[in-house]
């Protein structure tokens, strides 16, 4: 029973440091992305607008899996920190190529357009999930 509770004594700081990083990236990078997308989905989802919830839902998960994986095969807190960015600048390139493939995005979020919005989650979900298995390190047989 020793060796157990020596071994959480030992990795738990390691845990809360790391995971409270992850947290925090994922705070700062939805604060990013809902500062540089040209609609206010704060201010729409108050205003009951779905297909803005939709999309904001969409963005953060779409940001959590990546930064998620990186946590579980990360070496360093710095590899978490940059794979992080990588995360929050593929979510803002999927929302630019999404606007250019449906013309006017913001408009149509703005317009409760909820199949602007499933499109834009699914082009989101579908990059995360691709980054996230891209950083499967096959040498340490690990995520």
């Amino acid at each position: 029973m020793d060796g157990e509770i020596g071994a959480f004594v030992e990795a738990f700081p390691r845990f809360l440091i790391w995971t409270t990083s992850a947290g925090l990236m994922l705070l700062v990078a939805s604060t990013i992305y809902v500062l540089l997308t040209p609609w206010k989905e704060l201010a729409l989802v108050k205003g009951g607008n779905a297909s803005a919830g939709l999309a904001l839902a969409g963005a953060i998960t779409g940001l959590a899996i990546p930064i998620a994986s990186t946590l579980a095969s990360s070496v360093s807190l710095l590899d978490l920190l940059i794979w992080g960015v990588i995360a929050l600048l593929l979510q803002l390139i999927v929302y630019r190529l999404v606007d250019v493939v449906l013309r006017d995005l913001p408009r149509r979020i703005e317009d409760d357009q909820a199949g602007a919005a499933i499109v834009l989650i699914a082009a989101k979900l579908s990059s995360a999930l691709i980054l996230a298995a891209g950083l499967w390190d096959p040498a340490l047989q690990r995520f």
